[in-house]
């Protein structure tokens, strides 16, 4: 696996468990089509909640959140509208939201989290 993709799994694993803490309840994990992939889907009470998360050593690059531009959150409506044609249970009377998580630290475990709701 190469160092990039470590990175970014470990802050998947981090926002995982900071929207945990938040009450959420993880449904989906790297969920893919081949038209792109989710990061995470959580859910709690009435929102069903699709997650782009973003992790960087440093803002040397830019923030995190620069990632998540019009075409992104276009195509993560895109992707939400597949996860819901393929899981119709789990958002039954439920709303949907596209939120990002940017983690900015050498180690996502302890580096920077800006949680961002309704992004898209």
């Amino acid at each position: 696996m190469a160092d990039k993709d470590t990175l970014g799994r470990a802050g998947e694993d981090r926002a995982a468990r900071h929207l945990q803490r938040l009450g959420y309840r993880v449904l989906d994990r790297n969920w893919r089509t081949r038209t792109g992939e989710i990061d995470l889907v959580v859910a709690a009470g009435d929102v069903v909640v699709v997650v782009e998360v973003k992790t960087r050593r440093s803002d040397g690059f830019g923030d995190p959140f620069e990632a998540v531009d019009a075409r992104k959150q276009a195509r993560l409506w895109r992707l939400a509208m597949e996860w819901i044609a393929a899981h119709p249970d789990h958002v039954q009377g439920r709303r949907l939201r596209i939120d990002a998580i940017g983690i900015v630290g050498a180690d996502p475990a302890t580096g920077r989290l800006e949680h961002w709701e309704d992004v898209a």
